[in-house]
């Protein structure tokens, strides 16, 4: 949690998909960011202070989200996008 809040804080980016914004849940930083994911864990996104949008791919000040594996193209091409940045 301290290496993803870290990166964060520091700009870098940082990508999770599916699940696994569960993990930027548990960073805590996701509050005030707009992100997607698997609709599983909306709930526990916006009692964590963010806002779920339903799209392929998203990304807000750095932390690029995606839903599930059927959006990888273009969580893929984001996220190449957003690290040679």
């Amino acid at each position: 949690m301290r290496i993803v809040r870290d990166f964060v804080a520091r700009g870098k980016p940082v990508a999770a998909i599916c699940h696994g914004p569960w993990v930027l849940v548990e960073a805590d930083v996701v509050r005030g960011r707009t992100v997607t994911s698997f609709p599983s864990i909306r709930t526990d996104i916006r009692n964590a202070g963010g806002t779920v949008v339903e799209e392929e791919v998203v990304t807000d000040h750095g932390v690029t989200t995606s839903r599930d594996p059927d959006d990888l193209p273009a969580f893929c091409a984001r996220i190449v996008r957003e690290f040679a940045a």
